[in-house]
Formats: C-alpha cells, sequence, structure tokens
C-alpha cells in the first residue's frame, strides 16, 4: 500500500474571549467509516505544528472529531497564552473515557494545559501543567470522562509553537488482577508501550535475596560525555552475584543510548525497551552532508543495564549516566540499582567442567 505523509495548516483567527461559543474553529474531513456501528472507533492524530508542509491536504480524522481550531496569543490571568480547541463528539458505543497525548516541548515557561468543556460552555475540568520543565522535546498524557463533554483545549503560554501534536484514542476497562504481595502500581494500557511507570523505592527493598535500592528518584537532565552526566554514589556491604541499573530517560536517541561508568570503567550502553515504531513519539532528525535519518523518542521510556559485579566494590561505589559526544541532552529518573545475592532458596546448578582435548 502506498501512502504519502501530509500535513495541515491550521486557522488562526483573532477572538476576545475564550469561551467555547466565541472561538471560530475549521471543520477536518472525516474519514468514512459505514461501519462505525459496528466497530470500536478508530484513533486519531492531531498535526498541531503551524507550518504546513508544500503540497499538503487538509488533514483526515475518525468522524468523532469534529473539529480543530487555533487562537493567537492573548492574554490570560496575566500571561499570553494560545489556545487549541478540539471539538469532539461521542462515537456510538460504551465509550465514556478518552485517552489524551499531547507531544509538545517540555520546557520551564511553557507548560501546556488541558481545559475540558461541556455543551453548555461550562469548564469541567482542568489537567494542570502537564511536563516536568526538561526542557526537552516530550509528551503527556492525560485520561479525560467524556460524559457531556463537547470540546477540549491546549491551553499554553506564547505563540503555541512549542505544542507538535496530540494522540485520541476511546478507551475501555476489564476485571485486572494483581498478586496480593506484589508491589501496587497504577497500570493503564497506554498505546504502543505495554510497561507502567517506574516508581524508586523510598526505601531499600529486600526480596528473595534481591536488594533494590534507590539512587536518585528525581529527574536529572544528562548532557554528551562524562562532565554533563548523572553522578550517582553507594555504598555496597558485600559483593554481589547479579546487579541490575534501572530508570526511565527521555528523549534518548533510539540508535545511541546512554552509557554507564562505574568505577572509572565504561561498562557500555543502556538498553532500551522501545514502543512500536507506529508510536508518534518517534522523532526524526536529519543532519547536514549525513544520509541516515536519526530518531529520538519524546517521551519517557523503561532503561536497563546488567552492571558487571566485577567493576563493583565492597565498600562505596561511584556511577555516571551520560550521553555520548555529539549526542543531545536528555532526562533521567527514578533511578535504581537491584543487587542479587545468594539466599537459602536460590536455583542454581552446577556443570562439570568441559573436557580437554576431547579427554574426560
Amino acid at each position: 500500500m502506498r501512502f504519502r505523509l501530509v500535513g495541515f495548516a491550521l486557522l488562526i483567527v483573532a477572538v476576545s474571549s475564550t469561551t467555547p461559543a466565541q472561538l471560530a474553529v475549521r471543520h477536518l474531513s472525516r474519514l468514512t467509516d459505514a461501519t462505525l456501528s459496528q466497530t470500536r472507533p478508530q484513533s486519531a492524530w492531531l498535526d498541531l505544528r503551524q507550518s504546513a508542509l508544500g503540497g499538503s491536504a487538509t488533514q483526515s480524522a475518525p468522524g468523532w472529531v469534529e473539529s480543530v481550531a487555533m487562537a493567537p496569543p492573548q492574554v490570560i490571568d496575566g500571561v499570553a497564552k494560545s489556545i487549541f480547541r478540539i471539538r469532539v463528539a461521542k462515537p456510538l458505543g460504551d465509550y465514556s473515557i478518552l485517552f489524551f497525548r499531547l507531544f509538545f516541548d517540555d520546557t520551564t515557561r511553557a507548560r501546556p494545559e488541558l481545559i475540558v468543556w461541556d455543551a453548555s460552555g461550562s469548564q469541567i475540568l482542568r489537567s494542570g501543567a502537564l511536563g516536568s520543565e526538561i526542557d526537552l522535546p516530550s509528551s503527556d498524557s492525560v485520561i479525560i470522562p467524556m460524559a457531556g463533554i463537547s470540546a477540549i483545549d491546549i491551553e499554553v503560554p506564547g505563540d503555541g509553537k512549542t505544542v507538535r501534536g496530540a494522540f485520541l484514542d476511546w478507551m475501555t476497562s476489564r476485571e485486572v488482577v494483581h498478586p496480593v504481595n506484589a508491589e501496587y502500581r497504577d497500570i493503564i494500557g497506554e498505546p504502543f508501550s505495554s510497561l507502567p511507570s517506574l516508581h524508586a523505592p523510598v526505601q531499600d527493598v529486600e526480596q528473595f535475596g534481591t536488594v533494590t535500592a534507590t539512587l536518585a528518584d528525581e529527574t536529572i537532565r544528562i548532557g554528551p560525555g562524562l562532565g554533563e552526566g548523572a553522578a550517582f554514589q553507594f555504598g555496597i556491604e558485600a559483593q554481589p552475584l547479579l546487579a541490575l541499573l534501572t530508570f526511565e530517560v527521555a528523549a534518548p536517541r533510539v540508535d545511541a543510548p546512554p552509557e554507564v561508568y562505574v568505577n572509572g570503567e565504561d561498562v557500555g550502553p543502556v538498553t532500551l525497551t522501545l514502543p512500536e515504531l507506529a508510536d508518534p513519539g518517534y522523532r526524526g532528525e536529519m543532519t547536514t552532508f549525513v544520509r541516515q535519518m536519526h530518531f529520538q523518542y519524546t517521551g519517557w521510556i523503561r532503561a536497563q543495564k546488567i552492571v558487571p559485579v566485577t567493576n563493583l566494590k565492597v565498600g562505596t561505589n561511584d556511577m555516571i549516566v551520560f550521553n555520548n559526544d555529539g549526542i543531545s541532552t536528555s532526562a533521567i529518573r527514578a533511578t535504581q540499582i537491584q543487587l542479587k545475592y545468594l539466599w537459602d532458596k536460590s536455583d542454581y546448578v552446577l556443570q562439570p567442567a568441559p573436557a580437554a582435548n576431547g579427554v574426560r
């Protein structure tokens, strides 16, 4: 099947207020779906960039997305803000909750908010500022109850150019079971990804001979080279049999993930648990005189590294997580290490030594 990527130009309109009835809209062409009442509603990808590609056509969207519009910056609570408005209609079927993932540049002074309106023009809920001020391209998700909702606003300080796009999908629910002795986690199945957000324990946890210790729960920016890496220091009371470093990383280059230094030695790059390639979080980047496009993931994903125990020592250990020289800045959070020791129920086998020269 052949297809071409297209963009669309947003209609810029002047308005004197931000009430739903007064914000002008631009209608989208709708995808024909004759069996909408018999099938699940399609997800929607809305390109909110303000630069139209040459020869681009009007963007298509499922029938339940009625229109998308943008208002130029206006002063709201003393700050000049731009507003994107997405009008939606509930699709046929038992759908009442909307998954909304916004893609944007997560800058300190331009954190977007979602505002939800009903048909009468009343504000129903407000998400609060999205993102975590990492000054990197990122994304954040919100679950929206859609009973009586007719419009969703994206309100962002500035000219709105920090907002790149939005992915919308309707949600269903089912009964979920989980082990009573496992750590409880809020698990909401997000499109393209199966892993829940990583939580770092407040105190060291020991289970079945394995110790889990948090190195840093907060978000830390890492740049190219050791000098701009995230440095950690931790103590070990006994030499472990196996060690695993785990954290979440935002905006990594997927073909050149962060590397790890342990006690002055480079132990190699981490392994990223990547979402499906259809995820809109992948952002291509081209460099002059370089033919290959590199991709950055504009969101948070899991990263892990088996740390060679020969690089660890009893006492104080130093660890640095950094990007290679020439790789752009990213950020990490919920950094933790697991140390596995022998315990009385350890499962292991003793293999005989291989025969030398065929002689047993």
